[in-house]
Protein backbone atom coordinates (compact mmCIF):
# COMPACT_ATOMS: atom_id res chain seq x y z
CA UNK A 1 0.00 0.00 0.00
CA UNK A 2 1.43 3.19 -0.83
CA UNK A 3 -1.33 5.90 -0.68
CA UNK A 4 -4.50 6.29 1.54
CA UNK A 5 -7.00 9.06 1.32
CA UNK A 6 -8.92 10.29 4.84
CA UNK A 7 -12.24 11.78 5.62
CA UNK A 8 -13.84 12.96 8.10
CA UNK A 9 -17.21 14.26 9.83
CA UNK A 10 -16.56 17.06 12.51
CA UNK A 11 -16.17 16.12 16.64
CA UNK A 12 -13.88 17.42 18.58
CA UNK A 13 -11.05 14.46 19.01
CA UNK A 14 -11.10 14.23 15.14
CA UNK A 15 -7.64 16.54 14.30
CA UNK A 16 -5.88 14.15 16.59
CA UNK A 17 -7.02 10.95 15.00
CA UNK A 18 -5.72 12.67 11.35
CA UNK A 19 -2.74 13.60 12.98
CA UNK A 20 -2.42 9.82 13.87
CA UNK A 21 -2.92 8.12 10.61
CA UNK A 22 -0.93 10.90 8.76
CA UNK A 23 2.24 10.21 11.13
CA UNK A 24 1.25 6.59 11.09
CA UNK A 25 1.65 6.36 7.61
CA UNK A 26 4.58 8.56 7.64
CA UNK A 27 6.42 5.65 9.41
CA UNK A 28 5.65 3.14 6.79
CA UNK A 29 5.99 5.00 3.87
CA UNK A 30 2.55 5.33 3.02
CA UNK A 31 1.02 8.62 1.05
CA UNK A 32 -1.61 10.55 2.70
CA UNK A 33 -4.67 12.67 0.78
CA UNK A 34 -6.81 14.66 2.85
CA UNK A 35 -10.35 14.37 1.44
CA UNK A 36 -11.73 18.14 2.00
CA UNK A 37 -15.19 17.88 2.85
CA UNK A 38 -16.17 14.90 3.56
CA UNK A 39 -17.66 12.56 0.42
CA UNK A 40 -18.58 15.63 -1.30
CA UNK A 41 -14.72 16.19 -1.63
CA UNK A 42 -14.46 12.65 -3.06
CA UNK A 43 -17.08 13.23 -5.72
CA UNK A 44 -15.38 16.54 -6.40
CA UNK A 45 -12.11 15.23 -6.59
CA UNK A 46 -10.91 18.23 -3.75
CA UNK A 47 -7.97 16.51 -1.96
CA UNK A 48 -4.80 18.06 -0.40
CA UNK A 49 -1.42 16.06 0.57
CA UNK A 50 -1.00 15.62 3.92
CA UNK A 51 2.78 15.03 5.80
CA UNK A 52 4.17 14.89 9.23
CA UNK A 53 4.31 18.63 9.16
CA UNK A 54 1.17 19.67 8.08
CA UNK A 55 -0.48 17.88 10.54
CA UNK A 56 1.55 19.71 13.60
CA UNK A 57 0.10 21.67 16.05
CA UNK A 58 -3.10 20.21 15.58
CA UNK A 59 -4.71 17.90 17.76
CA UNK A 60 -5.68 20.05 20.56
CA UNK A 61 -7.65 21.95 18.25
CA UNK A 62 -11.59 21.36 17.59
CA UNK A 63 -13.05 20.34 14.49
CA UNK A 64 -11.46 19.43 11.33
CA UNK A 65 -8.45 20.63 9.49
CA UNK A 66 -10.00 18.69 6.27
CA UNK A 67 -13.78 20.79 6.88
CA UNK A 68 -16.90 18.31 6.29
CA UNK A 69 -20.28 18.18 4.61
CA UNK A 70 -23.54 16.19 4.02
CA UNK A 71 -23.30 14.06 1.04
CA UNK A 72 -26.73 14.21 -0.47
CA UNK A 73 -24.66 12.91 -3.76
CA UNK A 74 -22.94 10.49 -2.39
CA UNK A 75 -26.71 8.70 -1.79
CA UNK A 76 -27.06 7.94 -5.40
CA UNK A 77 -25.31 5.47 -7.54
CA UNK A 78 -23.85 8.62 -9.90
CA UNK A 79 -21.93 10.07 -7.02
CA UNK A 80 -20.51 7.08 -6.06
CA UNK A 81 -19.42 6.38 -9.33
CA UNK A 82 -17.71 9.44 -9.07
CA UNK A 83 -16.08 8.66 -6.01
CA UNK A 84 -14.90 5.78 -7.31
CA UNK A 85 -13.56 7.35 -10.15
CA UNK A 86 -11.59 10.05 -7.79
CA UNK A 87 -10.09 6.66 -5.85
CA UNK A 88 -8.90 5.44 -9.17
CA UNK A 89 -6.98 8.35 -10.87
CA UNK A 90 -5.31 9.35 -8.12
CA UNK A 91 -4.02 5.96 -7.59
CA UNK A 92 -5.30 5.78 -3.92
CA UNK A 93 -4.63 2.08 -2.37
CA UNK A 94 -7.33 2.39 0.62
CA UNK A 95 -9.60 5.24 2.47
CA UNK A 96 -9.82 5.78 6.38
CA UNK A 97 -13.07 7.49 7.33
CA UNK A 98 -13.47 8.83 10.83
CA UNK A 99 -17.10 9.44 11.78
CA UNK A 100 -20.46 8.49 12.73
CA UNK A 101 -23.11 6.32 11.47
CA UNK A 102 -23.51 7.74 8.67
CA UNK A 103 -20.05 8.13 7.53
CA UNK A 104 -19.16 4.62 8.26
CA UNK A 105 -22.67 3.45 6.44
CA UNK A 106 -20.73 5.56 3.66
CA UNK A 107 -17.43 3.28 4.33
CA UNK A 108 -19.47 0.00 4.36
CA UNK A 109 -20.96 0.65 0.65
CA UNK A 110 -17.48 1.70 -0.92
CA UNK A 111 -15.98 -1.44 0.48
CA UNK A 112 -18.51 -4.01 -0.38
CA UNK A 113 -20.11 -2.62 -3.32
CA UNK A 114 -16.70 -1.09 -5.14
CA UNK A 115 -14.35 -3.32 -3.60
CA UNK A 116 -12.62 0.05 -1.75
CA UNK A 117 -10.21 -1.33 0.87
CA UNK A 118 -11.82 0.51 3.61
CA UNK A 119 -11.66 1.10 7.67
CA UNK A 120 -13.72 3.27 9.75
CA UNK A 121 -12.98 5.13 13.13
CA UNK A 122 -16.07 5.83 15.14
CA UNK A 123 -16.10 9.64 15.99
CA UNK A 124 -19.28 10.93 17.08
CA UNK A 125 -20.49 13.14 20.52
CA UNK A 126 -23.65 10.87 20.62
CA UNK A 127 -21.49 7.44 20.94
CA UNK A 128 -23.68 5.68 19.33
CA UNK A 129 -21.53 2.98 17.15
CA UNK A 130 -22.49 -0.60 18.36
CA UNK A 131 -20.32 -2.67 19.92
CA UNK A 132 -17.85 0.18 20.78
CA UNK A 133 -17.32 1.62 24.37
CA UNK A 134 -16.18 4.92 22.87
CA UNK A 135 -16.36 7.07 20.42
CA UNK A 136 -14.37 9.88 19.99
CA UNK A 137 -15.68 13.18 20.72
CA UNK A 138 -18.37 12.14 22.90
CA UNK A 139 -16.45 12.65 26.12
CA UNK A 140 -15.48 15.95 25.40
CA UNK A 141 -19.43 17.14 24.39
CA UNK A 142 -20.28 15.66 28.00
CA UNK A 143 -17.47 17.89 29.65
CA UNK A 144 -18.81 20.93 27.61
CA UNK A 145 -22.63 20.41 28.37
CA UNK A 146 -21.75 19.84 32.02
CA UNK A 147 -19.53 23.04 32.04
CA UNK A 148 -22.12 25.07 30.95
CA UNK A 149 -24.79 23.12 32.77
CA UNK A 150 -22.73 24.26 36.62
CA UNK A 151 -23.16 27.57 35.39
CA UNK A 152 -27.06 27.18 34.58
CA UNK A 153 -27.31 26.00 38.28
CA UNK A 154 -25.61 28.42 39.78
CA UNK A 155 -28.90 30.73 38.06
CA UNK A 156 -31.47 27.85 38.73
CA UNK A 157 -30.58 27.98 42.70
CA UNK A 158 -30.30 31.94 42.81
CA UNK A 159 -33.10 32.77 41.01
CA UNK A 160 -35.11 29.80 42.30
CA UNK A 161 -36.52 28.48 38.88
CA UNK A 162 -36.95 25.53 36.68
CA UNK A 163 -34.57 25.09 34.30
CA UNK A 164 -35.12 22.83 31.09
CA UNK A 165 -31.82 21.80 29.31
CA UNK A 166 -32.09 20.47 25.71
CA UNK A 167 -28.62 19.00 24.96
CA UNK A 168 -27.69 16.62 21.75
CA UNK A 169 -29.07 13.41 20.83
CA UNK A 170 -31.80 12.79 18.13
CA UNK A 171 -31.23 8.99 18.43
CA UNK A 172 -29.51 8.16 21.75
CA UNK A 173 -29.46 9.62 25.47
CA UNK A 174 -25.99 9.08 26.09
CA UNK A 175 -25.23 12.92 26.16
CA UNK A 176 -28.33 13.21 28.70
CA UNK A 177 -27.51 10.95 30.84
CA UNK A 178 -24.39 11.61 31.62
CA UNK A 179 -24.58 14.98 32.00
CA UNK A 180 -27.67 14.72 34.49
CA UNK A 181 -25.50 12.24 36.11
CA UNK A 182 -22.42 14.75 36.60
CA UNK A 183 -24.27 17.53 37.12
CA UNK A 184 -26.64 16.41 39.99
CA UNK A 185 -29.72 17.19 37.69
CA UNK A 186 -33.47 16.09 38.93
CA UNK A 187 -34.96 14.52 35.84
CA UNK A 188 -33.63 13.31 31.79
CA UNK A 189 -35.70 12.34 29.44
CA UNK A 190 -34.17 10.02 26.62
CA UNK A 191 -35.11 8.79 23.17
CA UNK A 192 -35.04 5.25 24.85
CA UNK A 193 -36.88 5.47 27.53
CA UNK A 194 -40.66 6.98 27.59
CA UNK A 195 -41.08 9.50 30.52
CA UNK A 196 -44.58 10.54 31.40
CA UNK A 197 -44.62 14.60 31.98
CA UNK A 198 -47.24 14.03 34.26
CA UNK A 199 -45.17 11.91 36.22
CA UNK A 200 -42.49 14.51 36.06
CA UNK A 201 -44.48 17.79 36.75
CA UNK A 202 -46.04 15.95 39.76
CA UNK A 203 -42.25 15.20 41.39
CA UNK A 204 -41.44 18.99 40.79
CA UNK A 205 -44.76 20.12 42.65
CA UNK A 206 -44.37 18.02 45.18
CA UNK A 207 -41.34 19.58 45.71
CA UNK A 208 -41.75 22.83 45.84
CA UNK A 209 -44.30 21.77 48.70
CA UNK A 210 -41.40 20.45 50.70
CA UNK A 211 -39.74 23.82 50.05
CA UNK A 212 -37.33 23.24 47.04
CA UNK A 213 -36.10 26.09 45.26
CA UNK A 214 -34.97 24.86 41.82
CA UNK A 215 -35.00 22.21 39.09
CA UNK A 216 -32.85 21.23 36.02
CA UNK A 217 -33.95 18.99 34.16
CA UNK A 218 -32.03 17.42 30.89
CA UNK A 219 -33.91 16.68 27.68
CA UNK A 220 -32.41 14.80 25.05
CA UNK A 221 -32.98 16.09 21.58
CA UNK A 222 -34.80 12.81 20.29
CA UNK A 223 -36.79 12.72 23.11
CA UNK A 224 -38.87 15.62 23.05
CA UNK A 225 -38.59 19.47 22.01
CA UNK A 226 -37.07 21.46 25.02
CA UNK A 227 -39.17 24.31 24.74
CA UNK A 228 -42.94 21.68 24.92
CA UNK A 229 -41.30 20.44 28.04
CA UNK A 230 -40.65 23.87 29.65
CA UNK A 231 -43.87 24.86 28.59
CA UNK A 232 -45.72 22.06 30.00
CA UNK A 233 -44.40 22.52 33.53
CA UNK A 234 -44.97 25.98 33.55
CA UNK A 235 -48.76 25.20 32.83
CA UNK A 236 -48.73 22.05 35.69
CA UNK A 237 -46.75 23.28 37.76
CA UNK A 238 -46.98 27.32 37.76
CA UNK A 239 -42.98 27.55 38.67
CA UNK A 240 -41.11 29.93 36.38
CA UNK A 241 -39.61 27.49 34.11
CA UNK A 242 -36.77 28.89 31.46
CA UNK A 243 -35.16 26.64 28.67
CA UNK A 244 -32.02 26.72 27.73
CA UNK A 245 -30.74 24.63 24.06
CA UNK A 246 -26.80 24.32 24.11
CA UNK A 247 -27.05 23.33 20.68
CA UNK A 248 -23.93 23.20 18.44
CA UNK A 249 -21.39 24.69 21.11
CA UNK A 250 -21.15 20.51 22.30
CA UNK A 251 -19.89 19.41 19.13
CA UNK A 252 -16.95 22.16 19.45
CA UNK A 253 -14.18 23.00 21.87
CA UNK A 254 -10.72 21.61 22.85
CA UNK A 255 -10.65 17.79 23.10
CA UNK A 256 -10.28 16.20 25.99
CA UNK A 257 -7.32 14.26 27.04
CA UNK A 258 -9.23 11.04 26.92
CA UNK A 259 -10.34 12.24 23.76
CA UNK A 260 -6.90 12.79 22.64
CA UNK A 261 -5.25 9.42 23.56
CA UNK A 262 -8.41 7.50 22.27
CA UNK A 263 -7.90 9.30 18.64
CA UNK A 264 -4.35 8.59 18.82
CA UNK A 265 -4.51 5.00 19.32
CA UNK A 266 -7.69 4.34 16.73
CA UNK A 267 -5.91 6.72 14.08
CA UNK A 268 -2.93 4.28 14.20
CA UNK A 269 -4.27 1.34 14.72
CA UNK A 270 -6.50 2.20 11.41
CA UNK A 271 -3.16 2.57 9.33
CA UNK A 272 -2.07 -0.82 10.90
CA UNK A 273 -4.61 -3.05 9.63
CA UNK A 274 -5.58 -0.89 6.50
CA UNK A 275 -1.93 -1.76 5.91
CA UNK A 276 -1.97 -5.39 6.25
CA UNK A 277 -5.19 -5.52 4.14
CA UNK A 278 -8.15 -5.52 6.05
CA UNK A 279 -11.07 -3.92 4.77
CA UNK A 280 -14.90 -3.13 6.08
CA UNK A 281 -13.77 -3.26 9.52
CA UNK A 282 -14.42 -0.40 12.46
CA UNK A 283 -11.59 -0.40 14.97
CA UNK A 284 -12.53 0.11 18.48
CA UNK A 285 -11.21 0.78 21.74
CA UNK A 286 -13.23 -1.72 24.48
CA UNK A 287 -12.23 -3.15 27.65
CA UNK A 288 -8.63 -1.22 27.52
CA UNK A 289 -8.05 -3.19 24.26
CA UNK A 290 -8.14 -2.34 20.63
CA UNK A 291 -10.85 -4.54 18.54
CA UNK A 292 -11.85 -4.34 15.31
CA UNK A 293 -15.48 -5.18 14.36
CA UNK A 294 -17.41 -5.70 10.79
CA UNK A 295 -18.72 -2.04 9.89
CA UNK A 296 -22.00 -4.17 8.90
CA UNK A 297 -22.65 -4.88 12.45
CA UNK A 298 -20.71 -1.10 13.93
CA UNK A 299 -23.58 0.38 11.93
CA UNK A 300 -25.96 -1.42 13.34
CA UNK A 301 -28.41 0.59 16.25
CA UNK A 302 -26.90 0.95 19.53
CA UNK A 303 -28.56 -0.54 22.42
CA UNK A 304 -27.72 1.62 25.88
CA UNK A 305 -28.10 0.07 29.01
CA UNK A 306 -29.62 3.18 30.64
CA UNK A 307 -31.63 1.51 33.45
CA UNK A 308 -28.74 1.89 35.86
CA UNK A 309 -27.25 5.49 35.53
CA UNK A 310 -31.49 6.59 35.03
CA UNK A 311 -31.93 4.50 38.82
CA UNK A 312 -28.85 6.19 40.37
CA UNK A 313 -30.03 10.16 38.98
CA UNK A 314 -33.69 9.51 40.62
CA UNK A 315 -31.80 8.09 43.89
CA UNK A 316 -29.57 11.04 44.29
CA UNK A 317 -32.13 13.44 43.64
Amino acid sequence: MKKIGVLTRDCAGINTAIRAVVRTAAFHGIEVLGIVKGYDGLIDRDLIELDRHSVSGILNRGGTILKTARAKRFLTAEGQNQAVKTIAENNIDGLIVIGGNGSLTGAHILATEYNIPVIGIPATIDNDINEVSMSIGADSAVNVAVEALDKIRDTATSLERVFVVEVMGRDCGYIALQVALAGGCEEVLIPEKETAMENICADIAEGSRQGKKSWIVIVAEGSAKGSDVAETILKKTGLETRLTVLGYIQRGGVPTAFDRILAARLGSYAVEILKDEQTDMCVGYTDKKLITIPLEQAIQPKKIDYERDYRLIKILT
